[in-house]
């Protein structure tokens, strides 16, 4: 049923080229913090060598992920199979958010597709590879991406984005320290 494998081998980054949604969950220190899952799409993933992955971190109303990764670097990602045989894929490991100021930014940013709104990168050093049968997970038909926030975020313009930002994204839900950079990716900001 179950396999843990040593790195990204081609089987796994095929499944994982193949889904069109995954999600992320962190969580902070304190035990009474608030546990965060995020559901995350469009083309914003990409595997970068066999132990370390990469996704755009795009404007939202909450900072969870960044705060959590900058507080202890905990994440999983986690790929389901809707379509074709039932399948569950997880990467365990380590966080690091970087802002347009971070040395590999540009580098990595060049490898997905301009997306208005980009405000991190977030880079994964993966040290558990793992997947299920992930029989009880209902099929469903992939339509399309939805425009609806990359079509905000060029409304909002990059001034309407930073102010955006500096208003719901300085702070997690427990108080934890969000973005220091609140202007974004100045490459994909548009008016």
């Amino acid at each position: 049923m179950g396999k843990i494998y040593e790195t990204i081998e081609d089987r796994v980054a095929q499944f994982i080229r193949q889904q069109k949604l995954f999600f992320v969950a962190t969580a902070p220190l304190a035990e009474d913090g608030l546990i965060n899952l995020s559901p995350k799409g469009l083309d914003s993933f990409r595997i970068l060598d066999e132990k370390t992955v990469a996704y755009l971190d795009l404007t939202g109303s909450g900072i969870e992920t960044i705060a959590h990764a900058k507080e202890n670097g905990r994440i999983t990602v986690m790929f389901c199979s809707f379509e074709g045989a039932p399948n569950i894929l997880r990467l365990y490991g380590q966080a690091e958010v970087l802002e347009p100021d971070h040395a590999d930014f540009a580098s990595l940013r060049e490898l997905f597709p301009h997306m208005p709104g980009t405000r991190s990168i977030i880079r994964i050093h993966v040290s558990r590879i793992s997947d299920s049968c992930g029989y009880a997970v209902p099929k469903y038909q992939f339509v399309e991406d939805r425009s609806t926030l990359i079509d905000y975020c060029v409304q909002k313009g990059p001034q309407g984005l930073a102010d955006y930002r500096r208003e719901k994204n300085a702070t997690s839900l427990d108080g934890l320290k969000g973005l220091d950079n609140f202007e974004g990716d100045p490459a994909t900001a548009e008016s």
